[in-house]
């Protein structure tokens, strides 16, 4: 049992929303819901940091929950119910996710693609490339093209998985209709509306990875 009663709540909230981000002045989000108000900036100095902080750990192991940078390039936990559409997404590789990698970037996606999981802190080959591997692996992230999850080294580093949306999938047992152009569609509609309706609701401007159409 979690030492941070709250996670439960948060847990809770993320099902009935769909989604939940970890920070954020206006949407609903894990901050807010710990310390009873919206945080502006970072949260790491709020009085209740180290709470928000525990929680948030705890919810990135819900089996229940995924991780992504879905709203404005923000932390975002997404429930099961939007799984489905999340990997329909992330595996259409539309231009809008693959028209501005970096060499770097697309190098990494190549090998995720090829290997079906890599880990940071193995990749030693990715250092003659340009650039640094964080910066490639945060555009991989902000166009939804892999997974990522952050581990602790057995040194105590912190490290990133990344792996390929089917490998996810497979692994988590997800059994999602095959993907065609009308999944990818409806799945990206689908998102669009949760988020319009947020933004209306709570006046806020979250934008979504890719061009929306009015």
């Amino acid at each position: 049992m979690s030492k941070y009663p709250k996670s439960q709540n948060v847990i809770e909230r993320i099902k009935e929303l769909g989604l939940l981000l970890e920070s954020d002045p206006k949407l609903p989000s894990v901050a807010t819901i710990i310390a009873g108000e919206p945080i502006r900036g970072s949260w790491w100095g709020h009085a209740k940091g180290q709470e928000i902080f525990g929680v948030v750990q705890d919810v990135a192991g819900h089996q229940d929950v995924l991780i992504t940078k879905l709203l404005s390039g923000k932390v975002t936990f997404v429930h099961r119910k939007f799984w489905c559409d999340i990997v329909s997404i992330g595996q259409a590789r539309e231009n809008w996710q693959l028209a501005k990698l970096s060499t770097t970037a697309q190098a990494i996606l190549e090998e995720v693609d090829r290997q079906g999981s890599l880990q940071t802190n193995e990749m030693e080959w990715q250092k003659k490339l340009p650039g640094k591997p964080g910066d490639a692996v945060r555009e991989l992230e902000k166009y939804l093209l892999i997974q990522t999850e952050q581990f602790h080294t057995s040194t105590g580093d912190h490290a990133k998985r990344l792996q390929s949306w089917q490998q996810w999938a497979a692994a988590t047992g997800l059994k999602c209709k095959p993907i065609t152009p009308i999944t990818i569609e409806t799945a990206k509609r689908k998102l669009e509306k949760r988020v319009a309706d947020w933004n209306e609701q709570f006046g806020a401007a979250a934008k979504l990875p890719w061009p929306v159409r009015k």
